[in-house]
């Protein structure tokens, strides 16, 4: 007797976004207003700012952002716009300067802390506010060793949106403090240029469906993720490292010293948080790894991921190499797979979206996240 396959019930299938939601240059733009330039962004690490003059541009969404380090040490950031004619006051992506940021068009000049300080014929002008010419400010908060800004005129809370995040996936607060994220240092950092939406990168992070596919590398070390589960999918959860494995290195050889502060609990896991739009912080007991996604075009995002490891181990000018290519091989792994999938989201087959199986069906809440932003 030849029967007739049943269809996916509608708890085993989830629709997804359209695919018009990754290829529609409105949509982006949308985004870019509601979303980048309405929340915070994670945009530089404060260290590397070591200096007053010190300053990093940054894009997001569809502003020009000027972060630098004041006379007096503190971080600042700015629109990247000069208030007379409105010209790219800084047009390197980093630099220093000795003491003042000048425009290179009219020579307009202000200092550290954003007061316009020079013109040409500035003092025939006795009527011009120095300070509400000056540059146009944005707020900043330091937290986990980054200067995160936001656009907004008035920003959403912070220990809301941003520690908030780390809280909901860990469930407390302290787990995170643990790795004294902002007293590392700097041990490696590729930029990756991803021809895909920064949807795709986000919901490709968040699930671990395809790790038996393309991760070998990293099912080996965390075998767990090989039945499909990622660590987000519960809540406080980590994923173990397997019984042979010594640590979180590309061939499972060992790494360096835990921690200083990590809890026994949290030895021989690995952690994974999405901060949302655009941060991913990856926790494991030696070293930390943090993304941060710069959403460029519809169908084009900058990824640059940070390692960082506990100061002595960078000093002592030990081979990274190992505990770096794992999560390196995992950036070209999903970001290939995102490259791939992003010409079929203007195909008339997503044209009303895919499906998210029980596994991923956590994705669903970041669609219904980014819906509500864009209502």
């Amino acid at each position: 007797m030849t029967t007739t396959p049943e269809a996916p019930s509608a708890a085993s299938l989830m629709s997804t976004l359209p695919g018009h939601f990754y290829t529609d240059p409105e949509i982006f733009r949308q985004e870019q207003e509601r979303v980048f330039e309405s929340l915070w962004f994670c945009a530089v690490r404060a260290t590397d700012l070591d200096k007053p003059g010190a300053f990093r541009t940054v894009q997001i969404g569809r502003e020009s952002v000027l972060v630098t380090r004041s006379r007096s040490g503190e971080l600042r950031a700015f629109l990247n716009i000069c208030r007379h004619r409105g010209a790219r006051l800084c047009t390197q992506e980093s630099g220093e300067v000795r003491r003042a940021l000048q425009c290179p068009y009219h020579a307009w000049t202000y200092d550290l802390d954003g007061k316009l300080i020079a013109a040409p014929n500035l003092v025939k002008m006795p009527d011009v506010d120095r300070t509400a010419y000056g540059l146009v400010k944005v707020a900043l908060r330091e937290w986990l060793g980054y200067a995160w800004v936001c656009l907004a005129d008035s920003p959403p809370s912070f220990e809301e949106t941003v520690v908030g995040a780390a809280v909901e996936r860990l469930g407390d607060a302290a787990s995170i403090e643990h790795y004294g994220t902002e007293g590392l240092a700097l041990g490696k950092r590729v930029t990756y240029d991803v021809r895909a939406n920064w949807k795709l990168i986000v919901e490709n992070f968040m699930e671990c469906y395809h790790c038996a596919t393309i991760h070998p590398e990293l099912t080996e070390v965390l075998p767990e993720f090989a039945d499909g589960f990622a660590a987000q999918y519960y809540v406080g959860h980590g994923a173990s490292f397997g019984e042979e494995v010594s640590g979180f290195t590309v061939d499972g050889s060992a790494g360096f010293d835990r921690l200083p502060e990590v809890a026994e609990d949290q030895d021989r896991r690995y952690y994974a948080i999405t901060i949302k739009p655009t941060v991913f912080i990856n926790l494991v007991p030696d070293h930390v790894i943090l993304h941060r996604m710069f959403p460029l075009a519809e169908d084009r995002t900058v990824v640059e991921c940070d390692w960082l490891y506990a100061p002595e181990v960078v000093a002592s000018g030990v081979d990274l190499a190992k505990s770096v290519e794992l999560f390196h091989r995992v950036n070209e792994q999903d970001f290939e797979a995102c490259e791939r999938t992003q010409p079929a989201m203007a195909s008339r087959a997503y044209r009303g979206g895919g499906v998210l199986v029980p596994t991923e069906h956590h994705i669903g809440l970041f669609h219904e996240w980014l819906a509500g932003r864009l209502a």
